[in-house]
């Protein structure tokens, strides 16, 4: 065994990865294994005992919308009763942000890696605060929800299949030179996207109305693109997984509950540790007291070489997360300690165009006692606010140290 060419195949391999968005659908026709009676969540497995606030308001907002409940009391029962299963998107090549919660009938983007032939999925976004994934679930966000599922989905997925599919790595990279670090800060990368298909959206609408609609909610919401960038991250680590004798961590996600990893010379083990409540910066009326602790599968960015391992491309996140330009430098230079590589295409302006941090390699980590960096959305503790706020956070080591362990075992090191 080889650990360095091992690792090396891993990154190599994540990096060539080119997913494009081909398509749209509905969860139950497109993504693997998803059935009548599912729900998919962000982070490693949960249930409704241990599920944190926002993840039990979008589980009942989904099963609201699905018209399977009429409130929480009545998803819970469905849950605990076993009618409804609750298992990780990322179990299904798929990838939520925040609660994460995709059902059956939820439109999700389809992308293909051109490279490697792999698919992968994500629901749609609904932009800022009070939203299903936050935990939201009042008939005003259902009702949101709805006209994205009924009158923008079906259009946009027209609209993707007349352009020919939209290239999410090269748009990434274009991004990143724009001031984007494709996780909270996704300003530029939305704005290409949302031009990229609005000559398409016309096309595809059956009037003028609704195209303008569309194109203003997509443009106005920049995390429009955050979806579509997170799944295209799933499809870039998902082909660095299973690598035999990689330390290359190919999965990091949080349920509210447990953040947790998996390595791709380890197969599908979850490591976890309990998740931390993020420092940063809070909207009017909230304070720090308020927050559930961190969720979502958009850490899926960081595990690829984006978002907090890139914030030196982006120094305005420091506006949303806390923190100044400086620190959005050095948080960059620290994540290049704990990877294996720096990426070919997804390069930084401000360090002379050197590209992001990229593989994380669990021997690092527990050698020099440095977690990944992560900036992120705050849900409320509590199930229908939404989200309060945003900022920065840090997995625990014990995780990382416990893959250690396991990875000599099974290694025989």
């Amino acid at each position: 065994m080889d650990i360095e060419k091992a690792n090396a195949e891993a990154t190599d391999r994540m990096m060539e990865a080119r997913p494009v968005v081909v398509g749209m659908g509905k969860a139950i026709d497109v993504v693997p294994g998803m059935r009548e009676d599912l729900l998919m969540h962000a982070g490693p497995p949960i249930t409704w005992a241990r599920a944190s606030g926002p993840m039990k308001g979008a589980i009942t907002g989904a099963l609201i919308y699905e018209g399977k409940a009429k409130n929480m009391a009545q998803a819970q029962k469905l849950v605990e009763s076993g009618k409804i299963k609750l298992e990780p998107c990322h179990h299904h090549q798929s990838v939520g942000p925040m609660a994460g919660v995709t059902s059956p009938n939820m439109s999700v983007y389809i992308l293909e890696n051109k490279t490697h032939g792999n698919m992968s999925y994500s629901n749609l976004n609904e932009g800022y605060g009070k939203v299903l994934r936050y935990g939201a679930f009042s008939e005003e966000v259902i009702e949101r929800f709805s006209w994205m599922e009924n009158v923008m989905a079906p259009v946009l997925g027209k609209a993707i299949e007349l352009s020919g599919g939209v290239d999410i790595r090269a748009m990434l990279a274009e991004a990143l030179h724009m001031g984007d670090e494709g996780h909270n800060r996704n300003k530029a990368g939305s704005v290409l996207f949302t031009k990229a298909l609005a000559p398409y959206i016309v096309k595809a609408a059956n009037d003028a109305d609704v195209a303008s609609d569309i194109i203003k909610f997509m443009g106005d919401n920049a995390l429009t693109i955050l979806n579509p960038v997170m799944a295209a991250c799933k499809a870039m680590v998902d082909v660095a997984h299973n690598i035999e004798g990689s330390t290359i961590v190919s999965v990091m996600a949080r349920n509210g509950t447990d953040f947790g990893i998996r390595v791709s010379g380890l197969g599908d083990r979850w490591f976890t540790a309990p998740v931390g409540i993020p420092k940063g910066l809070y909207f009017p009326g909230f304070t720090e007291a308020d927050s559930s602790g961190d969720i979502g599968d958009s850490t899926i960015t960081e595990t690829a070489g984006i978002g907090g391992f890139a914030m030196a491309a982006a120094p305005a996140i420091v506006t949303f997360v806390s923190g100044t330009p400086k620190d959005a430098i050095n948080a960059t230079l620290e994540m290049y300690e704990i990877c294996y590589a720096e990426h070919k295409y997804f390069t930084i302006p401000p360090l002379d165009f050197r590209g992001t941090p990229t593989g994380i390699d669990i021997r690092k980590v527990v050698e020099l006692g440095i977690t990944p960096r992560v900036n992120t959305g705050v849900a409320h503790k509590d199930p229908g606010v939404g989200q309060v706020g945003a900022g920065l956070v840090r997995p625990e080591l014990s995780m990382f140290e416990e893959a250690l362990v396991a990875f000599a075992e099974k290694y025989g090191i």
